[in-house]
């Protein structure tokens, strides 16, 4: 076998180790950006920029909280955690919800998405005596966002 066939054999079966080590996504992934909070305390929307979530660049996305009935929950304390569950590692950047824009409207600031792949954005909610979280799965295809 001449060497440049055997390189870039290799390199195509150490690619597909590579990519089935880390895997897909779940096929059954809830993509959704808006659902209630894991024990329905509240509503939650995860808004990303208007020019999508992208690649390399450090961005600001938006978290919309309301009660059950639609009314925005103000003066509340988020918490941010996230990053790769295939890949056993978080975000590059440290995002965190920085001030409440609107009522019920929160700037998450620093968000970096390093390579394409499944993300999800865990959140601790905080509102008077109620307490709850939520999680959004963000999934990259060569730096676009599936939906």
């Amino acid at each position: 076998m001449r060497r440049s066939t055997f390189l870039a054999t290799a390199a195509a079966l150490l690619s597909a180790a590579y990519l089935t080590a880390c895997g897909s996504p779940p096929r059954d992934l809830d993509l959704s950006l808006q659902h209630p909070s894991t024990q329905g305390q509240f509503v939650v929307t995860l808004e990303p920029p208007a020019t999508g979530p992208v690649l390399g660049q450090i961005q600001t996305w938006q978290l919309r909280l309301a009660d059950r009935d639609g009314t925005p929950v103000s003066q509340a304390r988020i918490l941010f955690s996230g990053g790769m569950p295939q890949h056993g590692h978080g975000f590059p950047t440290r995002p965190r919800v920085t001030q409440e824009i609107s009522p019920g409207v929160y700037a998450l600031e620093g968000v970096k998405f390093s390579m394409s792949g499944w993300w999800d954005m865990r959140f601790g909610l905080q509102a008077g005596d109620r307490t709850d979280t939520a999680v959004f799965n963000v999934v990259l295809d060569d730096g676009r966002h599936r939906r």
